[in-house]
This record gives structure tokens, sequence and C-alpha cells, in this order.
């Protein structure tokens, strides 16, 4: 009896890792599957045996209830307060910002245009020149917006006067802040500080942010859940494409709005900045993020990240099992689609505490259930469709709430795992907004961006150097 030949029928070849073996086959016609495969930790011997530490039943605890506690997060937008009243640690002197700690040294173009402005519009200084001067002096104290509870999109400045959106998480009684999105273009968060911005600001000030706020507490609040899991129903993704969202926040806010005792003129304005303004939900779903994320941080020996956010010079992490580190690296640049007369020389690295959304299951990781954002970031609905796909590589779970309808109501991928994140070589998917690298110039376009695999490798040394060694087994004589 004859054996059967290898080579008798057509050969599928599978082609693993280096990209050359397919090249070579295809061009000699022979048919085969790439398969995207690379040695755990980028074959760094010694980071890989501290990952194969961390791969172990305590640790898979650790996160499955730190899964839990993010999934059953129930945020709701309860009120509007200025920050000095609500924003805990808030002083006259306090400039938040966005990303891990940073010094007006340090700090990029956009950001110090972002302090600028908020000087400017706190009235305490009268010129740029002075504002600059006080920002240098040490007189003023600059923190991360996550150290106070707090998120804020691209600089992410927040100072005492500022409006800022309360959620509270129902679940476990936590809440966060944020100030509201000023819209698109020339902006404070994109490092603007014209006339026009400051105006902006002190209207929101004394007009959007009450009138927001009152309606928020005739409501009785708006479950932010809810509002969330019909957005990507309806094709947002809640980071860069927020359209649905929006709508369906100022649907819910307008009967109380309207019942607001306020002048006509007063109150189209409102309505007519809410309805113009397409992420006007933006910086509601961050502050939504931040409840959930911040509930399943502080679980020891979890390896779920809990923060994502730059400043414009470093990315940061936080790691749930690694309370209030930060693990940095250099902020990337953005690659995506520029406004007319910029260019990808123009873009500042990338800076915002909006990745939270992404760290919650949103953004970036939603993108299979928004195809349309690809018209703002770049790409196609197929290269979506397997962002999506890729980023369930490096996360625990699914969101319980958050579901797909291009993916058969799948949930999101929710908790990434600084572990899945250096095993598989993949890093997170971050759709994110374009900002000049001067200041006083504003945003130039919108983008994607990852993280530098810098911050993995830092948190994955501090959770092996904190788990105990496995016990030695003794034998017996």
């Amino acid at each position: 009896m004859s054996e059967p030949s290898l080579l008798g029928g057509p050969l599928r070849v599978v082609a693993v890792g280096i990209d050359s073996f397919a090249d070579a086959l295809r061009a000699q016609g022979v048919p085969s599957t790439r398969v995207d495969w690379r040695p755990p930790a980028g074959g760094d011997a010694e980071v890989a045996a501290l990952l194969a530490r961390l791969w172990c039943d305590e640790v898979d605890a650790a996160n499955r209830a730190a899964l839990t506690r993010l999934n059953a997060a129930r945020p709701v937008l309860v009120d509007v307060r200025p920050a000095i009243e609500v924003v805990p640690g808030m002083t006259p002197d306090t400039i938040l910002h966005a990303g891990p700690p940073i010094t007006w040294d340090r700090m990029s173009g956009p950001v110090r245009g972002a302090v600028i402005g908020a000087l400017l519009y706190e009235r305490r200084a009268r010129t740029e020149e002075a504002a600059e001067r006080l920002a240098a002096s040490g007189v003023l104290r600059f923190d991360p917006c996550h150290h106070h509870a707090a998120v804020g999109p691209m600089a992410g400045i927040i100072t005492a006067s500022m409006p800022v959106l309360i959620v509270e998480n129902r679940t476990h009684g936590n809440r966060a802040y944020s100030v509201f999105n000023e819209g698109l273009g020339k902006m404070l968060r994109y490092g603007a500080y014209g006339e026009d911005v400051i105006e902006r600001l002190r209207w929101i000030e004394t007009s959007l942010g009450p009138a927001v706020g009152a309606a928020l507490r005739a409501s009785g609040g708006i479950d932010l859940r809810a509002l969330i899991a019909q957005a990507l129903e309806m094709g947002d993704e809640c980071h860069s494409r927020n359209r649905a969202a929006s709508a369906l926040l100022i649907k819910a806010l307008a009967s109380h709005l309207a019942a607001l005792d306020l002048p006509p003129a007063e109150r189209a304005r409102i309505f007519a900045f809410a309805g113009g303004n397409d992420h006007f939900f933006l910086n509601v779903s961050m502050a939504a993020c931040k409840t959930a994320t911040d509930a399943a941080h502080g679980i020891a020996h979890s390896t779920l990240v809990t923060a994502m956010a730059r400043n414009g010079t470093d990315f940061g992490i936080r790691v749930s099992g690694l309370g209030d580190r930060w693990f940095t690296g250099p902020a990337q640049r953005p690659v995506g689609l520029y406004f007319s007369g910029f260019t990808a020389e123009d873009a500042n690295p990338d800076m915002g505490d909006s990745a939270i959304t992404e760290t919650g299951g949103l953004g970036g990781f939603a993108m299979a259930g928004a195809p349309a954002i690809v018209q703002f970031v770049g790409g196609t609905p197929a290269d979506a469709l397997r962002t999506t796909r890729l980023m369930y590589e490096i996360t625990v779970g699914e969101g319980d709430a958050y579901r797909l309808p291009g993916l058969d109501f799948r949930g999101t991928p929710t908790g990434i795992d600084v572990r899945l994140v250096m095993q598989t070589g993949l890093l997170p998917q971050i759709t994110t907004g374009i900002a000049h690298r001067r200041a006083g110039i504003g945003q130039v376009g919108a983008g994607l961006v990852r993280p530098p695999v810098a911050c993995f490798e830092a948190a994955l040394r501090a959770l092996a150097a904190v788990r105990p060694p496995a016990p030695v087994a003794v034998r017996g004589s």
C-alpha cells in the first residue's frame, strides 16, 4: 500500500510572522494565508519571562473583578457646577491639564497656549506676556485632571471658574467631572486663546453652564449608559464621532431648557450652540467612562489599564493593580486627515484625556459600529471593522451594555490587559483630533494614534515586581 504523497495535491501554505515569506510565495503564484504573529514581548527573553509570571489564576481573578466593576458602572449626568465648588482639590491657583504630570518648561505649544488662554479667561493676567510670566513663576499648581476625578479633552485645561459637567456612577457612588465641549476649530483645548475664544468661555460660564445645570436638576439626571448604548447603534463610537449621542442628549434636555425663565434670544443661542456642535456629547462621554474605569481601579494584582492620557509631550497609562503611578513614553503624532493648508509637519504630538473612552471600550475600540468615522480620521469601513476585531485580542472581556450591530451585537472590546498588549504586540487604537504644534492656532485635523509600547513594558515590569514569586515545591525524601 503506497503512502500518500505530501505534494500530491495543491499546496495550502500558511505564512506566519515575517511578511517576506508570504511576499515570496505570492511572487511565485503560490496562494498563501498570512498570519500576523510575533513572539511574545517582541522576542525579548527577559520581558517574556516577566510576562510568564503574570499568567496565573491570581491575576486572572483580579482582572475578572475589575472588569465586573467596569461593566457594572451606571453613569448618570446629574448637574453642572463651577469647578471650584465640586472638583476635589481645586483652588484658584490650580490649573488642571490632560495627561500625566508635566511642568511648564516641558509643555508643548498648544498646551502652553491653553494655559495662557485660561489665565486670560480667569482674569489672572491681562496680556499673553503676563500670562506666560505667571505660568513660569511657580505660583500656580499644575496637576493632571485624572488626579482630581476629572478629564479634559486635548490640552484638558480646567480652572476654578469653569463650569463642569458632573457624572455620578450610581452603582459605586463615585463621580467624575469634565468641562463643556467648545466645538471644533480655534478653541482653548487646541491651544487657541483669541478674544473670541475667551468670550465663548465666559458665555459658557455665565449662561450655558447654569442653564444646562438647571435643566439636569429638573430632569432628575440622564442615564448615560442607556444613551451611549443607543448612540452606538446609531453609528457613533462616542469619541471622534458623537452626532447621534449629541442629538440624544439635546433631546433629553430640550423640554427642561425650554421651561427655563430665559430671554428668548438667549434660549435660542443655547439651542443653536448645542445643535451646531457635533461633539457636544464628547466631554460627557469622557466623564462617563472615567466613572467606570475609576470603579475598576485599585484592585490588587489586576493588570487592567484604567487610564490612558497624553499631554502633548508624554503618553501615560495607569493600571488597576499599581495604584496612582503613571507609566509613560513619548506622545506620538497622529496619522490622519488635515484641514486645507495644513500637513503632518504642523501637527503636535497627541494630547488629551479623551482616550479614557477607549479605556472604557468606546472610541477606537468601537469603530466597527461607526464606519462613517473613516471620513473624519481616514481609512475605509473595512479598516474600522478590522480595528475593533483586533482590539478583542488585547482586552479581557466585552461590554455588557455597549454592543455593535455590525458584529452581530457583540459587546465592545473592554478591559485593556497589559499582559495581552505585551503578549501580542498589538497596541490600543485611539481616535483623536490633531492640534497645531504652535500655540494660538488650534485644530488642524483628525486621525488615529497608538500609545508607545514603552508605557506597557514599564507597567509590566512593575506588575511582575509586586507579584509574590510562586511557591517552590519541595520534594519529599
